[in-house]
């Protein structure tokens, strides 16, 4: 009976033991894992210098996630640690996320009332709310450069590292245009986050219209591989694909002389995305080249002036509007653009040799159109010349138009200076030629042939055969 007491009594001592230790091992756990901001409450300078001087490093290295996290932990541990509140409220205005951020301030301020510090920040979190706002709504009416003064001159002021406010900032460049910004930005951004989605998809955008298409596929890949399914990344791929795609088949359609097909494979690569328009520029000037091969003079001009508009130090677009000019007979517009290419570009001979053509466009078309004069065409035989030459003379003979004499001695010049060139087979093949014939005394119609013998009364022209009515041919 002793032997069973004192075996109990050993089991007792033995739990008993058992216990101590435990307690002992949980109270050693909560000294080893719980951090030191912990041991912050009751207000002990040191340890609330430490979780501060913690906080402030992990801002400065961009931690703001582990900065809440150690802020989140010490207000747990004591809610009357007012320091942690303005702490955490500024963290929360630095990543925007404003409406919590302000919580804290009003939180530290019932704790510590007229702080003007703490009302200085709550009074820069409200301007900074306000023009991330006002620059959204800017951005959807199109007021782009206010709404960039807004973002870069408030918000990333108060709150610098806002997300919202960068991504906002990337899509206000892309909408000015201005790329290699955008480009910049979002590098930067990529840098905190390579797997940023919106700064890779915002960052191919940018390389997509500066024409750097290969760089632009690589950032949608890699969006891609790391979310297969997001719709804008999608969208802009397959889309930069389907362009590289027309636009190939454009080209070598023309490479195969199949220039209708080549038509509207640029046409059809030119609706996809207007805005392009570092690419679209190549599109038009492209079409242009083509619709001259076709001697489509209008729609070529149409083309190579946009081609001009986008880019107008472009000389290739400026030779084919040239071109297109001279199929169009708009012979002074020929003239300008072909000189000016040349101007710019004066060693290339092809330009040259198409303003020299142009320059002789240019002079024909202010001669007299001797065929138009006579009615016939430029196939004409000798004999159909002579007959047209017969009837128009007679018909303007200013014996027979008494009324309107002067008229009809006007019109019996130009009809009697038509047949001397083209009656004459020397000089109408260098007529047809476009030389320069006034040296022969033509005088341009008028100059220095005169059928009146000078007193404008006598006519000696004599045409096979006598003529009725009191005067021969």
């Amino acid at each position: 009976m002793i032997n069973l007491e004192a075996g109990m009594d050993g089991a007792a001592w033995r739990g008993f033991v058992c216990t101590i230790f435990i307690l002992n091992f949980v109270f050693a756990c909560q000294l080893l894992l719980l951090p030191p901001l912990v041991s912050a409450v009751g207000d002990k300078p040191g340890n609330s210098a430490e979780l501060f001087e913690r906080v402030s490093q992990s801002v400065k290295v961009k931690r703001y996630s582990e900065a809440l996290d150690d802020l989140n932990a010490a207000i747990e541990a004591d809610p009357t640690l007012s320091e942690a509140y303005w702490h955490r409220a500024s963290v929360l205005r630095q990543i925007c996320r404003y409406e919590e951020s302000e919580k804290n301030y009003k939180k530290f301020l019932e704790l510590n009332p007229g702080n003007s510090a703490a009302e200085k920040e709550l009074s820069q979190l409200s301007q900074s709310q306000s023009a991330l706002d006002t620059a959204s709504n800017l951005f959807e009416t199109g007021g782009f450069t206010k709404a960039l003064d807004y973002i870069d001159k408030v918000v990333l002021v108060f709150s610098p590292a806002c997300a919202k406010a960068k991504l906002l900032k990337v899509k206000l460049l892309l909408a000015a245009k201005d790329y290699s910004s955008a480009i910049s930005e979002t590098g930067y951004m990529l840098k905190e986050d390579e797997n940023n989605l919106e700064a890779l998809l915002l960052r191919g955008r940018a390389y997509y219209y500066l024409a750097d298409h290969d760089v632009a596929i690589r950032h949608y890949q890699k969006g891609l591989r790391l979310d297969p399914e997001h719709g804008e990344l999608k969208k802009a791929y397959f889309g930069l694909k389907n362009l590289l795609k027309r636009t190939k088949s454009a080209e070598d359609n023309v490479n195969k002389g199949k220039l209708r097909l080549a038509v509207e494979d640029f046409k059809g690569a030119l609706s996809l995305d207007p805005n392009h328009l570092a690419h679209n520029v190549h599109l038009h000037l492209g079409l242009c080249k083509v619709l001259v091969q076709l001697g489509r003079g209008k729609d070529a001009l149409i083309s190579c002036t946009e081609a001009l508009n986008i880019d107008e130090d472009l000389i290739d677009a400026l030779v084919q509007r040239g071109e297109a000019k001279l199929l169009t007979e708009d012979w002074e517009g020929a003239v300008e653009d072909l000189k000016s290419a040349a101007q710019r570009s004066p060693q290339d001979m092809n330009i040259r040799e198409a303003l020299m053509r142009a320059e002789k466009s240019l002079k024909l078309s202010k001669r007299k159109d001797w065929y138009k004069i006579l009615g016939v065409s430029k196939t004409s035989s000798v004999s159909e010349v002579k007959r047209a030459y017969k009837k128009l003379a007679l018909q303007w003979h200013p014996d027979k138009n008494v009324d309107n004499r002067e008229e009809a001695e006007a019109q019996f010049r130009e009809i009697a200076a038509a047949y001397e060139v083209l009656g004459d087979e020397e000089k109408r093949t260098r007529y047809d030629r476009g030389e320069d014939i006034e040296d022969m005394g033509m005088g341009g119609g008028g100059g220095g042939f005169n059928p009146f013998g000078g007193g404008g009364q006598q006519f000696t022209f004599h045409f096979e055969g006598g003529f009725p009515g009191g005067f021969n041919f």
